[in-house]
Order: structure tokens, then sequence, then C-alpha cells
């Protein structure tokens, strides 16, 4: 059995009972199953799409999202995440480079490295080195005056730890940002890089090795083995290509506002939800959410 869930921007309700029936018909669906009003519902059906690029299309004409995966094992139990762009609205290292006076030189390098176009690796050292002899206490000015979390993140993060699910913040950025983010979103862990300092002013350098896609991945291995549980038993979300290997691998990868690349290569993509669209895709209903 398959499920289709129809997921909606929250705050700009379009998912009608006449668009659910209409899909249910188109799909032969077994049922619907409402999991909240005007934004969210499940379509269940017992064969795979055939078309299903014309179905998506359509909805994304109408700022709708489509997802469509197998009903069994879709509640996971590990939540994998990105952190710049995906459980916060900014890219840390371009708010740094902008208070360092270099942010417009960061921020096109950080585009083209989460697009691909660039190695991970080499873009990050050019850009921490950009930073070199910023005082570290800006660190502290930018948590407090640039950084904002992305809608959703607080029920997503504490209404899967409430069922039991780990959560898991794996980021490309760096330390600096990530335990402040872990911290107040009440993620179990997180892992990134370091940002290296001396006398009260970053080095231009970081530390190694660098966490890339390769170390998202690893993380994957590392967690669910430790935990007994398998790829499967993950949902992964981040939005740039150094997350491409982590979202391949789990259970349910999913691209969110992601840089076309990665949309190109996830089957699971949420253009216009925010982080609640993951507790969708699992089938929480909205009064399960936790956090609101």
């Amino acid at each position: 059995m398959y499920v289709a869930t129809l997921i909606s921007k929250p705050e700009d309700a379009r998912v009608t009972p006449e668009l659910v029936s209409s899909i249910k018909s188109r799909l032969n669906g077994s049922k619907a199953d409402w999991l909240a009003d005007g934004i969210a519902c499940d379509v269940y059906f017992d064969a795979e799409i055939s078309g299903f690029d014309v179905f998506w299309r359509g909805l994304e004409r109408m700022r709708i999202d489509f997802c469509v995966q197998p009903v069994e094992g879709r509640r996971k139990k590990v939540l994998l995440a990105d952190m710049d762009s995906t459980m916060i609205q900014q890219e840390c290292i371009d708010e740094l480079a902008a208070e360092a006076g270099v942010g417009d030189r960061v921020a096109e390098i950080t585009a083209r490295a989460m697009n691909g176009e660039l190695d991970f690796e080499a873009a990050l050292k050019e850009r921490v080195g950009l930073l070199k002899g910023l005082p570290v206490g800006v660190i502290e000015k930018v948590l407090k005056d640039r950084i904002t979390l992305m809608p959703g993140g607080p029920e997503l993060v504490a209404t899967m730890r409430a069922n039991g699910a780990y959560a898991a913040l794996v980021s490309g950025g760096f330390t600096s940002f990530t335990e402040a983010v872990a911290d107040k979103l009440g993620f179990d862990e997180n892992r990134a890089n370091t940002l290296l300092q001396e006398d009260g002013k970053l080095t231009g350098e970081h530390g190694v090795p660098v966490l890339g896609k390769q170390a998202k991945v690893d993380a994957l291995n590392e967690i669910t083995a430790a935990k007994g549980l398998t790829p499967d038993d993950v949902i992964a979300v981040g939005d740039g290509a150094n997350d491409l290997g982590m979202l391949h691998l789990a259970g349910s990868g999913v691209a969110l506002h992601a840089k076309p690349v990665v949309a190109a290569e996830v089957n699971l993509r949420l253009n216009y939800a925010d982080l609640t669209g993951l507790l969708y895709l699992q089938g929480y209903k909205s009064e399960e959410f936790v956090g609101v």
C-alpha cells in the first residue's frame, strides 16, 4: 500500500476537500485521511503511480507539495537534519561574512557550493579564510541578531522526540552555531566543523577533518548502528548538495526548499511546507504535534 500526502504552507491552506476527492479518484484510492484541515491530507492507494510527474507538476503550480511513499515504515525513529537553510533560515557563514564586510563574496561561494558547482571542502576553506581576524564575539552577535529558526522546527523535533525518536543535527557549518541551535531546539546531539581562533579572533582556518557529504553519511550509519537500527529507520532533511548522500541513504530523504541539483535527485520534495511537513509525511496529525 502507498500513501500520497498533499501538503501546503500552513498559513496558505490550499488543500481542499474537492481537490482531495479528485486526487483520490485519479489514484483509485481506498481512503483519504485528513492530517490538518486545509493543510495536509493522506490519500491511500494500492498501485504505484504512473505519470507521477503529471500529478506533481499540476499540484506544484497550485503551490501544494505532493509526496508518495510506501505506507509501511513511514514513521521514523531517527531525525537527521542539516542546519543552514534547513533548521535555521540563514547560512551562518554568510552572516559572519556580512559582519566581516565580505558578505557578497562569501554568499556567492556558498550558493555555488550548495548547488554542487564547487568542491565543498575547497569552498569551505576559501570562505573561512575570508573571515580571518574577525573577533570571536561576533559569533554571539550573529546568533542573537541574524539567526532565526525555520518555521515548524520546534514542533518537528519535540514531536519526534516525544514519540521516542532520536534527533541529530549534522551540519557542514560550525559547532559555534550548531551547539546553540541544537540546545534551543532540543536535539540529542550535534556534529559540525570548528572555526579555529587565537587571541579572541578567528584565524581564517577550520579544524580537520572537514564534516562534509561523506561525514553526514557516516553520522547516519554510526547513529543507527549504535541504536540497533537501520538507515530505513531515518528521516533526513537538507537542502544542499552536501546533503545528498544522507538523503539517498535514509529511509525517507526529504529535500526542503532545496537547491535545484538536490530537488532533481530526491523524490520527497517540500517546496512550500515548513518543517512540520516532515511530520505529515510520517502520518502525524496536527493535534499530535508537541510544542505548539
